[in-house]
C-alpha cells in the first residue's frame, strides 16, 4: 500500500501542464476506450470464450465515471445463461479436480504472470470501469496477481491428515474441492473481486461461475482470457452479467455447492438465506463502520497519513476504512491542522493523469447517497473542516468528483457516525482515556477493520486485544499484503479471503478410518 502514495515522475508532470492539447488528448482518449474492443466485445464468458446472452432480460447501462457517459448497454443473463454456465462449469470439474495440486498451481502462476505482462491494458480498463486514479488501478492489478500468484503456490500443499490409532489401524483425512463456486462481486474493486474469489476456488479444484456488479463488469472477462492463455480448462472460469435477477438465479442454483459474496449487510443477509434453504456453504465481505485510534503518543506524520489512507483511497468507496476517526484530545490541535492541510491538497482530476489523487465517485446514485449523509450530519450538529462539495475539473468530465469531506464536532450517535456513507467522509471523534474509547469503538454492528496509532507497543497490543474487528492495523491503515487473512466479525461477514485460511472454506474434509485387524461386535 506505501507504493500507492508515489505519483508522476518529473516527466509526467511536464507533459500535462494544461495548454490547449491536454484537453483534445483527454477527449481523444474517451473516444479510443469508448470504442474498445474491452468495452464493445461481448461480455459474458462462457466455456473459454466471450459471448452474449441466449435470452435477454433486461439491459443495463455501463457508463465511465468520470464523464458520466454511457459507452454501451450490456444485456442481463436469464435462467437459460445462468444454467449453462453451471453446467459448463460441472463440466470443467470433472477433469480440473482430478488434476494435482502442483497442476493447478503451475496454471495459476503463469496466469499470474500473463496479469503482469499486461498491467497496463488491465490498468487502463479498470479506470474505464471504476473511475479510481490510474496509479491506484495498476497497484491494484499487481495486487491481484500476486494473489493468483500465491495461491497458485498454495495448491500443491493442500493435503489431510493421518492419524495412527491402536492395534495399527489408523485414520486419514483427505480435503476435498467443494464443486462449482457462484461468486457475486462489488463495484470497488471489480478485478480484485474476480481474483481474490476465483484463485483459492480454483486452487482447491473447484470450478467457478461470477457475476461482477453491473456498473464494473470489464475485468472480469479480461481475467477470464488471462486464465485461457494460462491453460485453464475451458468451463472451469464462467462470467454472466447481470443485475439482482442474475444473483438470484445463481444464488438459489441447485448445482452451486457455495456461494462467495462482497457488498452491503442487506444483501449479504438475504444471500445467506438463500442458501440456507439449500445448505450451501458461504463467504461473505460485508459492510464496514470501522475505527481508527490516534493515540497522543503517535508519531504525527504517520497518523495523519494513516487517516488518509483510512478514507480516501478510491474516492472512500472502500468497505474497510476508519471513517470514525477518534484523536485524543490533548492532540486535536495539531492533528487537524495536518489533515486539513494536506486533503486540501489532494488533486481531484482526470483518473489517467499520474498525479491525480482523486477520481471520480462510481455513479450518481452513489453521489447523491454520499452529499445526504454530508448534509445529514451538518444538521445534526457535525462541522464540515473542508471538502464536500461537488467538483467540476473539466468541461469535459461530467462526472460526480466531490472534495475529500472532513467533519468534526461529531458525536457517537450521528448517522453519519453510526453508518457507512461508502464515500470520502472521515468523521473526526474525540477520547480521553484508553478504557473510552475501547468502547465507543467497539459500540457497532459491525466489525471489519480498525487501526491503532501509537508508539507504546504494550498499548498496541492491548487495543488491538480488546476490539472486535476482523482485520486490524498497527501504526498504518489499509494494507493487504498478499497470504495476511482478510475478513470481519459480527456483521462484517463470515469467512475469509486473502490469506492460507481461505482454502478451508473452499474444501471439505473427508476422514477415512482403516481397520487392520479383525471386526469386533457385541453380536
Amino acid at each position: 500500500m506505501k507504493s500507492m502514495i508515489k505519483f508522476s515522475n518529473k516527466l509526467a508532470v511536464e507533459m500535462l501542464r494544461p495548454c490547449p492539447y491536454v484537453r483534445c488528448f483527454h477527449r481523444c482518449l474517451a473516444t479510443s476506450i469508448s470504442s474498445s474492443s474491452q468495452v464493445q466485445a461481448p461480455l459474458n464468458f462462457l466455456s473459454g470464450k466471450r459471448c452474449d446472452p441466449s435470452e435477454n432480460i433486461g439491459n443495463f447501462d455501463l457508463k465511465y465515471p468520470a464523464t458520466d457517459e454511457t459507452l454501451r448497454q450490456v444485456p442481463s443473463s436469464g435462467e437459460r445463461d445462468v444454467n449453462e454456465a453451471v453446467s459448463q462449469a460441472r463440466e470443467g470439474f470433472r477433469s480440473w479436480s482430478k488434476l494435482s495440486g502442483f497442476e493447478r498451481g503451475n496454471v495459476l502462476k503463469r496466469a499470474a504472470n500473463i496479469m503482469r505482462e499486461r498491467l497496463e491494458e488491465l490498468a487502463q480498463t479498470e479506470v474505464l470501469d471504476t473511475g479510481k486514479p490510474i496509479w491506484e488501478a495498476r497497484c491494484d492489478v499487481q495486487g491481484c496477481a500476486d494473489t493468483v500468484d500465491y495461491y497458485g503456490g498454495l495448491a500443491a500443499r493442500i493435503s489431510g491428515e493421518f492419524l495412527p490409532l491402536s492395534n495399527g489401524c489408523f485414520s486419514y483425512t483427505v480435503r476435498e474441492p467443494l464443486g462449482v463456486v457462484g461468486g457475486i462481486g462489488a463495484w470497488n474493486y471489480p478485478l480484485q473481486m474476480a481474483s481474490w474469489k476465483s484463485s483459492p476456488a480454483l486452487a482447491c479444484g473447484n470450478t467457478f461461475v461470477f457475476k461482477p456488479s453491473p456498473l464494473t463488469p470489464l475485468t472480469a472477462v479480461m481475467l477470464g482470457e488471462v486464465y485461457k492463455e494460462a491453460g485453464l480448462p475451458d468451463g472451469c472460469y464462467n462470467i454472466i452479467q447481470g443485475e439482482t435477477k442474475t444473483g438470484q438465479l445463481l444464488t438459489t442454483h441447485p448445482n452451486i455447492a457455495k456461494m462467495s459474496f462482497t457488498g452491503s449487510v442487506p444483501t449479504g443477509s438475504k444471500i445467506m438465506e438463500a442458501c440456507a434453504k439449500d445448505i450451501k456453504h458461504v463467504t461473505l465481505e460485508l459492510g464496514g463502520k470501522s475505527p481508527c485510534i490516534i493515540f497522543e503518543d503517535c508519531n504525527l506524520d504517520n497518523a495523519v497519513t494513516g487517516a488518509m489512507l483510512a478514507n480516501f483511497l478510491t474516492q472512500g468507496q472502500v468497505c474497510s476504512n476508519g471513517t470514525r476517526v477518534f484523536v485524543h484530545k490533548s492532540i486535536m490541535g495539531p492533528f487537524l491542522a495536518q489533515l486539513v492541510e494536506r486533503t486540501k491538497r489532494m488533486k481531484i482530476g482526470d483518473p489517467y493523469l499520474e498525479d491525480t489523487t482523486v477520481g471520480a465517485t462510481i455513479s450518481k446514485q452513489q453521489f447523491d447517497i454520499v452529499m445526504r449523509y454530508i448534509e445529514l450530519a451538518k444538521k445534526e450538529g457535525a462541522t464540515v473542516m473542508c471538502g464536500g462539495e461537488r467538483v467540476t475539473v473539466d468541461p469535459h468530465l461530467r462526472g460526480y468528483f466531490v472534495s475529500p469531506c472532513i467533519l468534526v464536532n461529531c458525536e457517537d450517535h450521528m448517522t453519519v457516525v453510526r453508518e457507512e456513507v461508502f464515500g470520502s467522509v472521515m468523521s473526526i471523534l474525540t477520547f480521553d482515556s484508553e478504557e473510552e474509547v475501547i468502547r465507543r469503538a467497539n459500540d457497532s454492528e459491525l466489525g471489519l477493520a480498525g487501526g491503532i496509532f501509537t508508539s507504546n507497543l504494550q498499548r498496541a497490543y492491548r487495543v488491538a486485544s480488546a476490539l472486535e474487528a476482523g482485520s486490524l492495523y498497527i501504526n498504518n491503515y489499509n494494507v493487504y499484503p498478499v497470504g495476511v487473512p482478510f475478513g470481519g466479525y459480527k456483521k462484517s461477514g463470515l469467512g475469509r479471503e486473502n490469506g492460507p485460511d481461505t482454502l478451508d472454506y473452499y474444501t471439505q474434509v473427508k476422514s477415512v478410518y482403516v481397520e487392520m485387524g479383525d471386526v469386533e461386535a457385541p453380536f
